[in-house]
């Protein structure tokens, strides 16, 4: 047998052959673990978003951009709340203009 592959072969003598009595005992995965079955279909990663976010562009000061920074982590999302925030007021500023 090749070196490389003699390293990788692992020993399996302290595993009992299965008998014919263990296939008879043996069940469907699905019956004994639903929930992982249930993992496998899900498929990897998070689940879809209901309300996905966007990927925007968007050119700010430099002087902003390194204040929000500045913060720590989660300086993106801190510049999203106020920008949440500000959207309402800038839509009834904008009304009050007509």
């Amino acid at each position: 047998m090749d070196r490389k592959l003699k390293d990788r072969v692992v020993a399996d003598d302290d595993i009992p052959e299965m008998t014919a009595a263990d296939f008879r005992r043996a069940r469907p995965m699905r019956e004994v673990m639903p929930d992982v079955v249930e993992a496998f279909k899900r498929g990897p990663g998070r689940p879809k978003s209901p309300a996905p976010k966007e990927r925007v562009s968007l050119r700010l000061d430099a002087k902003v951009l390194t204040a929000y920074k500045s913060t720590g982590p989660g300086w993106q999302k801190r510049i999203a709340d106020t920008l949440a925030r500000e959207a309402p007021k800038a839509k009834r500023r904008r009304l009050k203009a007509r």
